[in-house]
Order: structure tokens, then C-alpha cells, then sequence
């Protein structure tokens, strides 16, 4: 779950690379190191509070002038939350599969076809070790980043949804009617998702 106000994109973001590295989602959940050797000490924060502190390791690269991979972007205030280029690198380099490029792709302002071909490409681009982040809001800005995950069971779609800290569904009638209500959002805005179809 989201540590503040601003930062569901680098939650979202922790929460992708926990899947796509077993050993640093031991290391959140249980505090056990990574290169964890016999009689080595055990990380005693909760778990809470591992998220927590990665989530801010997260967001220090995300808005930083030289961001993840050691690659230069557009710095960003803090305060305005996780840059869509600054996920993408993040995406880029261990929050998913290894050697996959990703892209952002604005869709704010296309209408009921546009936003059901995004839907389309989503359900595409979305797979294990592959996930797209989703930028949300209202019509004037994006205010809420969350996690798209392939779906398990009925679900569309799995949406870990940060500010709850839960699993949600993304249905494609709520996407194309701009009625969304996450986190009280309605709008997708934008989505950082993998180039390639293959």
C-alpha cells in the first residue's frame, strides 16, 4: 500500500518488480537479503516498512535527472508523483521482464473507438512479466498511477489499485465510458506498456 499522497506510481512500481524478482519480494516480505549467507542477519523493519522505504528508493530514480539504468531524463518535483517516463525506465530495468522495451502511450483525448482500441491493446500488451501501468484522473490532469496485471479468475483484468493496497478489476465498459473509479478517478489517461506485441 501507498506510503503518501504521491507516490502510488513508485508503490505500483514496487510492486512490479516484487514479482519479477522472487528474491527481492522475500526480501520485502520476510527481510531475508538477497545474497543472504548463513548466521546473516535478518532486515528487522516489518514489511511495512521495507515497502516503504523501497517505494522511496523508487521515487528518488523515477524523478531523478539520472534515472534507472543510469539513463538521463527530465527530472520531476516529488510532489507531483511518478513521471510516465521515469515508470518507463523503471520498467525497463527490473520491475519486469529483462530486455523488453517499453513506451508510453497517451490516450486521453481519443474518443469511445480510441479508448476501446486501447483497451484492446492492453489486453495485447498485458502479460506475466509484462505488466503496463495505468495512469488515471479527472479531466484536467492524471492524479492516480496503478498496476496492470494479466487477470486470474473472472476479473478483466488484475489492477493492483496502491492508495487500498488491493486487487481490483478493470472492466472495458468502465474504461470506454471514462467511469473508472479508482481511487474516485474516472478517466484513463495513459498507459507505460511493453512496444512489442510478440
Amino acid at each position: 500500500m501507498q506510503q503518501t499522497a504521491t507516490t502510488c506510481g513508485s508503490a505500483s512500481l514496487t510492486v512490479a518488480r516484487m514479482l519479477a524478482d522472487p528474491a527481492f519480494a522475500q526480501w520485502v516480505r520476510d527481510g531475508i537479503p538477497r545474497q543472504a549467507s548463513d548466521g546473516e542477519a535478518r532486515d528487522r523493519r516489518t514489511a511495512a516498512e521495507r515497502f516503504a522505504a523501497y517505494e522511496q528508493v523508487v521515487m528518488s530514480r523515477t524523478n531523478a535527472l539520472v534515472g534507472a539504468g543510469r539513463h538521463l531524463q527530465l527530472p520531476w518535483p516529488r510532489a507531483l508523483g511518478t513521471p510516465p517516463w521515469g515508470a518507463q525506465g523503471e520498467l525497463e530495468h527490473g520491475a519486469a521482464e529483462p530486455g523488453v522495451d517499453y513506451h508510453v502511450t497517451w490516450f486521453r483525448h481519443r474518443g469511445r473507438q480510441g479508448l476501446e482500441r486501447a483497451y484492446a491493446a492492453l489486453r495485447e500488451r498485458v502479460r506475466a512479466g509484462r505488466p503496463a501501468l495505468l495512469y488515471v484522473g479527472n479531466a484536467w490532469a492524471p492524479r492516480h498511477v496503478v498496476l496492470v496485471l494479466p487477470p486470474t479468475g473472472e476479473r478483466s483484468f488484475d489492477v493492483y489499485e496502491p492508495s487500498a493496497g488491493a486487487v481490483v478489476d478493470l472492466p472495458e465498459p468502465a474504461f470506454v465510458e471514462r467511469r473508472l473509479g479508482v481511487a474516485g478517478w474516472d478517466l484513463p489517461w495513459a498507459a507505460v506498456w511493453h512496444r512489442s506485441l510478440s
